[in-house]
Order: C-alpha cells, then structure tokens, then sequence
C-alpha cells in the first residue's frame, strides 16, 4: 500500500493550505448570500455521510483502518455504499470545501481539488486493487454500478 497517513489527516493538511492561502493571497475574495449557511450544510453533510459510513463499517465488523484494507472482512455496496464507493472521503471533502466556503477564497477550490487527486492517486487506487485482490468479481461489478466519489 502507497499510503501511510491517514485520510483525515491529509484533510487537515489540506485544511492548513487553505487556511495559509486565504491568508496571504492578497485576491480571489468572494461572498455571497447565505454563503456561510451553504458552508454550514455541507459541513453537516459531510459529517452525517462520514459517520453513517462508519456506522456500517462497524455494524459489518470490517475494518476502518484506512492503511490496511487488506484487514477488509466484507464488501460494503448497500446504504451509503449503494452511492459513493468511497462516502467516507466524500464526507471529507465536503467539510473541506465548507471550510473553503467559510474563508471565502475562490482559489481554495483548486486545493479541494487536489485533495481529490491526492485521494484518488495515493489513497483510492491502492485500495481498490486491494479490494479487487479480495473479492475479484464481485467488487468488479461493484465499481460498475456505483461512482468512485459521489
């Protein structure tokens, strides 16, 4: 497996580049109307998807450690699953672009998108060939029916 650092704390250093951009960036400024409401429902968004994640992980009794998925014991596809492969990052990122929200920087938005690409390469592609490796045709079938993020 590539990575070694735990998704949520990439987020937060994902975070911090956001916090350091919006501060010494001297434009890309915005606001809108009801903008800081918008930040606080996809914050909750992103918590409610992450934690129901979770809470099927734990009622699967599979692993949650996102840097060994070859501890894995079962393929999740119902609930949140049935949605997003991967709703536990997709709660991640949602807080992160609330927090891009709550800042008020337009170029926040390219770093939220790299956290996707950062995921995608370093965290998501070692895992699914993990799960390919576990459980082949059916976790196959899996990505053909359901998105990698949302």
């Amino acid at each position: 497996m590539k990575m070694k650092v735990p998704p949520a704390v990439i987020m937060l250093v994902f975070g911090g580049l956001m916090y350091v951009l919006d501060r010494f960036l001297p434009f890309g400024e915005f606001d809108f109307f009801a903008r800081n409401e918008l930040a606080w429902v996809l914050f909750g968004l992103g918590v409610l998807i992450g934690a129901i994640a979770v809470v099927q992980f734990l009622i699967n009794k599979t692993t949650l450690d996102p840097v060994h998925p070859q501890k894995t014991t079962r393929l999740i596809t119902t609930g949140v699953y049935n949605y997003s492969r991967n709703p536990m990052y997709l709660g991640l990122l949602l807080v992160l672009l609330a927090f891009g929200l709550q800042l008020g920087n337009a170029f926040n938005t390219l770093i939220a998108a790299g956290f996707v690409s950062y995921m995608n390469h370093f965290q998501i592609k070692p895992e699914e060939e993990t799960l390919m490796e576990l459980f082949g045709q059916d976790y196959n079938i899996y990505c053909k029916l359901t998105r990698r993020w949302f």
